[in-house]
């Protein structure tokens, strides 16, 4: 029987029950905010901003992290929605989302799912980092 699928890496051996789930690291990125910001405030300005959302974001995500940690889901409402917003003021679209989807696991408080949107919403961001860098490069 093939276990293959193009959302799916082989199966290390035929007697595992573990399949490998490779995840595509494709940002969602909507450049029309960044243009405006820099276009507004000029090069130098629009860069501070974005320096100090993106250091808010990170603080969001290691509260997030905390939270997660010390399964205190009550504590991480206010960090998600937060990131939700200040995400999509700079167009990272995927970010936004996972955080979005974030709230929505800790709505239904489902730890699993969570986990799963948390690790989602981490790479998400890392990959937005180097993305927002090297479109202001050019």
């Amino acid at each position: 029987m093939d276990t293959t699928t193009p959302f799916l890496a082989p199966v290390p051996d035929a007697e595992s029950d573990v399949i490998v789930l490779r995840c595509s690291d494709h940002l969602h990125f909507d450049p029309t905010a960044l243009n405006a910001l820099f276009a507004k405030k000029g090069f130098h300005a629009a860069e501070e901003v974005v320096c100090r959302i993106l250091e808010d974001i990170a603080m969001r995500l290691d509260m997030l992290q905390e939270g997660r940690s010390e399964s205190r889901f009550d504590l991480m409402f206010k960090p998600a929605r937060r990131i939700r917003s200040v995400a999509s003021q700079i167009g990272l679209i995927e970010v936004a989302a996972a955080a979005g989807h974030v709230v929505t696991c800790l709505e239904q408080m489902d730890g699993v799912a969570l986990e799963a949107t948390m690790a989602r919403l981490e790479r998400g961001f890392d990959v937005a980092v180097s993305e927002i860098w090297t479109y202001r490069e050019v």
